[in-house]
């Protein structure tokens, strides 16, 4: 499987949780919330976590406020370094040969979605279809782009996520990485092989990320 294809996983995965760990892009194995974490990011990684602060607590207030007026709507911006990538992709077995990755999208929730996951026994959410644009740094033959649909949806058990489906959509791409991308998508779609990922990934997001913004999701209840 091609590094781009799983660059795409990975990024889909935590499509909701990815804005809430600006830290990670520096210090993979440091905790999130440590202020020295924070002093490696570069300007534009630490632009890019201000901006994702108010989405995260608007998420997290309706995650454990249970705020259900209304919905969410943010632009999301995440960039990833090389050194992060080629860790993550390791422990696939693929290797980076890319430098660094740059990614966004415009995320909609349901704020009665959120409720719902946390008071309900048992619910089955789907989330709002999604269009991701990465953009892949090459200095060797230029940068590429690609984009892909995502619609995700989450069964929640007394306020925990226990499975998953990422439900791959429509994807744009040059010819390569969509021929790729289109064969990792379609077997995921059909097997179901990253729902353990999500499910951590939306559960790590509900406690440690939500923990870490308490202070101003708590105080707007």
């Amino acid at each position: 499987m091609k590094p781009t294809v799983m660059f795409a996983a990975v990024f889909a995965l935590g499509f909701m949780a990815s804005f809430g760990t600006g830290v990670a892009a520096a210090e993979p194995d440091k905790p999130a919330a440590s202020d020295s974490a924070d002093a490696n990011l570069t300007p534009e990684e630490k632009t890019e976590k201000e901006g994702r602060k108010a989405c995260k607590v608007e998420v997290c207030r309706a995650f454990h406020s249970k705020a259900a007026n209304g919905d969410i709507a943010c632009h999301v911006v995440k960039s990833w370094r090389k050194e992060q990538l080629v860790k993550l992709v390791s422990k696939l077995k693929v290797t980076w040969p890319y430098n660094g990755v740059h990614c966004a999208t415009d995320l909609s929730v349901e704020r009665g979605d959120l409720v719902k996951a946390m008071t309900e026994p048992k619910v089955e959410i789907t989330f709002q279809k999604h269009t991701v644009t990465c953009t892949v740094a090459d200095e060797k033959k230029g940068d590429k782009q690609f984009k892909f649909e995502l619609t995700p949806k989450v069964q929640f058990e007394n306020g925990k996520a226990i499975s998953a489906h990422a439900n791959w959509g429509k994807i744009e791409a040059p010819t390569l990485i969509k021929s790729a991308l289109w064969t990792a998508t379609a077997a995921d779609n059909t097997v179901n092989l990253l729902s353990g990922t999500i499910v951590d990934e939306v559960n790590d997001f509900i406690t440690k990320r939500c923990d870490e913004v308490k202070g101003q999701w708590a105080a707007q209840q």
